[in-house]
């Protein structure tokens, strides 16, 4: 009997009258991409303001990367604000070493995109 494995990436979204939050549990890579840009991506037209908690993602490659560039743009296209809370600091090496961290402002120890 073969058991299932876990899934690579949990997302829990979470609604309040401000912003959706969407909190991130595994990896974000190849194989998970798709599962976090579609969900995040189908939230924008339902707020200005879109919170990506990664406090629980343990690992991200450049496909995760590429997905988070991917997301600034549809936010900017869209007039939606996308924010980055609680990265590890492994997060904020990556995202400062490809120039991530000059696409998001760093507020309150947290990355964010606000439209202009």
């Amino acid at each position: 009997m073969v058991a299932n494995p876990a899934p690579e990436l949990n997302l829990e979204t979470v609604r309040t009258p401000g912003e959706i939050t969407v909190r991130c549990t595994g990896r974000i890579n190849s194989s998970t991409v798709v599962l976090l840009q579609t969900t995040v991506r189908s939230l924008m037209p339902e707020t200005k303001s879109v919170v990506m908690d990664l406090t629980s993602v343990s690992h991200m490659d450049s496909s995760g990367l590429g997905a988070i560039f991917g997301l600034y743009v549809s936010a900017k296209k869209q007039h939606c604000a996308l924010k980055l809370i609680n990265p590890s600091q492994h997060l904020q090496d990556l995202f400062r070493i490809v120039k991530l961290d000059s696409v998001f402002e760093v507020h309150d120890g947290f990355l964010r995109y606000t439209p202009d």
